[in-house]
């Protein structure tokens, strides 16, 4: 049995079910605005994407701790 998950990252069955797209497709969206600070990167998602804000707050700290940010 798999451990369950917690933190943002147990946003992301919901995030993929509400928007459509796998979490990898938010991560390479994160990319082209990786230099941004936290904050900026989730506004950039909120903008862009319509994404509310505990989604995109959740996205963007995995993404930060997963590339040393």
């Amino acid at each position: 049995m798999a451990p369950k998950v917690t933190g943002p990252a147990s946003y992301f069955p919901s995030i993929e079910k509400k928007y459509g797209k796998p979490i990898a497709h938010w991560m390479k969206e994160l990319k082209k605005v990786s230099k941004l600070a936290h904050m900026e990167q989730v506004a950039h998602l909120k903008t862009k994407f319509d994404m509310g804000h505990g989604h995109a707050n959740a996205i963007v700290a995995v993404f930060r701790k997963e590339n040393g940010l």
